[in-house]
């Protein structure tokens, strides 16, 4: 008897799923919270359009950094070190280790607030809690992808609940917000606050760490493996990109529509204010919120600096190195008493700056067709992304002359 043979059916979408949640939750982190409550509350609906092209941007750049992964199967460090001079790649390493320390500011910081708001408990302890659970949360990551990209997708769903709560209790007007649509600014003060929402949305360590994310996740051997698995990575990009740029949205208009004149423009003045107008229940969730994404953050980034000394250097130290290093400074800063809120900001203007440092070599690699093979850009994609990195460029320039200034 004949047996008909076996069609091949082609894998569904579903488990090509995760790298890019796990990178969303970098557009969400505590940075994200201090600048859209600063601008929110300092400037209403002003800056709606920074969040929304940030978004944009973010998905461009996510997909290019997915897709160099899976048609190289190298990461965006690894890729400099290969195809860069030596002291180009020792330099992009340098600025990349700095942003690795703005970035575990940001997430240290932002989780010892949470604790803070929660618990009372003080900003040193409540960082150094951060940094074990962040640590907890990496020791997933032995038994697979799916059980950390699980974890992480959860606390991802935590924030948007509390995110859209509060929101419908806010109960914006539709008009106000569609008006913070059109590109404008209203002094120096807005131009930090964009650059700073900018750094804190397309985030320099996401842009690594994607790449890395994708080049072992599933065996690719012909092009068209390689065609169905960028498919796959599109939609994670558009789905998690999109989730993160309505949480973004959601946490100004949060700002401007409850916030707005209060004057709360820390996140401990805008977690009591929304008590005090929205009642504990929205204050509450609030402050989980922040935690979560503390928590979340904190264990990717220091995922990404591992993928970037890996990838620049070819060297891999153990966790538990790389933890204690990155957690130094962020550690100082509390225990110096600075104002939490507002190196949360800065934090995110450093991050600002180091985007073009990332972005520019993943623009000029992902346009060579001897890298990149069949995935290699299309001339409209290099366009549009060298727009978004001239934008990004030249935001940073006009921040720099207006604070000399």
């Amino acid at each position: 008897m004949l047996v008909p043979p076996r069609v091949r059916r082609s894998q569904p979408t579903l488990p090509l799923l995760g790298p890019a949640f796990v990178t969303a939750i970098a557009y969400v982190d505590p940075g994200n919270f201090a600048t859209n409550l600063s601008a929110g509350a300092s400037y209403g609906y002003l800056l709606v359009w920074v969040v929304v092209a940030s978004n944009l941007m973010a998905m461009l750049i996510q997909y290019l950094s997915a897709k160099a992964g899976i048609a190289t199967g190298l990461s965006l460090p690894a890729l400099c070190r290969v195809h860069l001079p030596r002291p180009a790649a020792r330099a992009l390493w340098v600025q990349a280790e700095l942003v690795a320390i703005a970035t575990d500011l940001a997430e240290v910081v932002g989780g010892a607030i949470a604790l803070n708001l929660l618990f009372g408990t003080p900003l040193v302890v409540g960082g150094t809690i951060t940094a074990v659970v962040a640590f907890a949360l990496l020791g997933l990551k032995s038994r697979g992808h799916r059980p950390y990209e699980a974890a992480i997708t959860g606390m991802l769903g935590v924030i948007l609940v509390g995110f859209a709560y509060n929101v419908l209790l806010g109960a914006p007007e539709p008009a106000d917000v569609a008006g913070g649509l059109v590109p404008r600014f209203d002094g120096a003060g807005s131009v930090l606050l964009a650059a700073g929402m900018l750094g804190a949305t397309v985030m320099p360590h996401a842009i690594y760490l994607h790449s890395g994310l994708t080049t072992d996740r599933h065996p690719c051997r012909t092009d068209a493996q390689r065609q169905r698995l960028l498919r796959g990575q599109r939609v994670d990009v558009v789905v998690a990109m999109t989730l993160a740029g309505l949480m973004n949205l959601a946490l100004l208009v949060i700002a401007a529509s409850v916030l707005g004149g209060s004057g709360a423009d820390t996140i401990e003045a805008a977690h009591a204010a929304l008590g005090r107008v929205e009642g504990g229940g929205t204050a509450l969730l609030f402050a989980l919120a922040l935690l979560a994404s503390g928590f979340a953050a904190s264990s990717v980034g220091t995922l990404s600096g591992q993928v970037v000394m890996e990838g620049f250097l070819r060297r891999r130290v153990p966790l538990v190195v790389r933890r204690l290093s990155s957690l130094a400074p962020a550690m100082l800063v509390l225990a110096l008493g600075a104002d939490p809120t507002q190196a949360l900001v800065v934090s995110q203007v450093v991050l600002s700056f180091g985007i073009p440092f990332a972005l520019v070599p993943l623009i000029a690699f992902t346009r060579r067709r001897d890298l990149m093979g069949t995935l290699v850009n299309r001339r409209a994609t290099t366009v549009v992304a060298s727009g978004a990195a001239a934008v990004i460029i030249a935001l940073n320039l006009t921040l720099v002359v207006l604070t000399i200034a």
